[in-house]
Formats: structure tokens, C-alpha cells, sequence
């Protein structure tokens, strides 16, 4: 089951705290990750613009920007990764707007298929709620990460319609 997105509650600044995949890349970088930020901005066209952003170990800002465009199924959209040659098929797995959102997408590059879940809430419940989850779609419990938080501030300012990261 996939919740219907509103775009109204889901504006604004959220905190990736969890990472799932099994993905080679995760595996070999997840050890160096660290809690990211998402701005989610709603189109128009009923479309959801993200711009994420996180400091890597250098202190150097990691960004990434996607532009999500709904799908007939409600909760279900659909991303283009110039950067990483993937097609993207996300959906919104479980979302409480004041507390926690949970997106479940698969990665297509190729003949290769990836699944890749993400956590913005850090309660225990919820916390509990999606590493059951990520179990399920058979992602392997060590690839199961709570990413720590960077230990330095990020802002995110709006220059020319990206999110760009700033240490304080």
C-alpha cells in the first residue's frame, strides 16, 4: 500500500536520518555517510521538486537536485538521474507529515535493478517501522544504516532554484 502525497503537508526542510539499499555504492560509502537534508517542493503540475544536500567528510557540500513527476497512481512518481544514468520509480511508502515520511524507489540503470529506501524521523517507533520494511524488500540488515548527524550546521538558501549547502 502507497499513501497519496499532500503536497501542502509535505513542503518544506526534512531530515534524511535513514539509508536502505543494497547497492555496491551504499556498501562501500555507507560508513562515511552522515544525515542529509531535503527540501521538497511542490509544482504546479502536481510534480515535487527535491534538492538534497549533505556535508561529505571533507567538509566539502554534496548536492543533488531530481524533479519527481506524478504518476496516474496516487503517492507515485517517476525521476530521470542524469548523474547516475537511472530511471527512478518512487513512491511514498508510509508518512505521518508532522513526524515522518518513508519513500521506497527503484533504481533501472541497465539490465540492473536497485532498491533504495530512505527515513526522514529518528522516533524508535518509526525507526523500528523501517528497518521492517527495508527487511522486506530484501534489503540486508547491515545495509540498514541510521545515518549520524554531521556535527557541523547546514543551511540551505535558495540561489538560482537549488538548494545549496552552507556551513555556518
Amino acid at each position: 500500500m502507497f499513501w497519496v502525497l499532500s503536497f501542502v503537508a509535505v513542503a518544506g526542510k526534512w531530515y534524511l536520518i535513514g539509508f536502505a539499499t543494497n547497492a555496491e555504492w551504499f556498501v562501500t560509502r555507507k560508513a562515511n555517510m552522515k544525515m542529509g537534508i531535503a527540501m521538497l517542493t511542490p509544482t504546479d503540475e502536481g510534480d515535487l521538486e527535491m534538492a538534497y544536500s549533505s556535508l561529505r567528510p571533507d567538509g566539502s557540500c554534496w548536492r543533488m537536485n531530481h524533479l519527481a513527476q506524478k504518476k496516474d497512481i496516487p503517492g507515485k512518481f517517476s525521476f530521470h538521474s542524469e548523474r547516475w544514468e537511472t530511471e527512478n520509480d518512487m513512491r511514498v511508502a508510509d508518512v505521518k507529515y508532522d513526524e515522518y515520511a518513508l519513500i521506497h524507489t527503484i533504481k533501472t540503470k541497465a539490465d540492473s535493478t536497485t532498491l533504495l529506501n530512505k527515513l526522514y524521523d529518528l522516533s524508535q517507533d518509526v525507526l523500528d517501522k523501517f528497518t521492517e520494511f527495508s527487511l522486506e524488500q530484501g534489503i540486508l540488515p547491515e545495509n540498514i544504516a541510521i545515518l549520524p548527524k554531521n556535527g557541523k550546521t547546514v543551511k540551505n538558501t535558495l540561489i538560482n532554484t537549488k538548494y545549496e549547502c552552507i556551513q555556518a
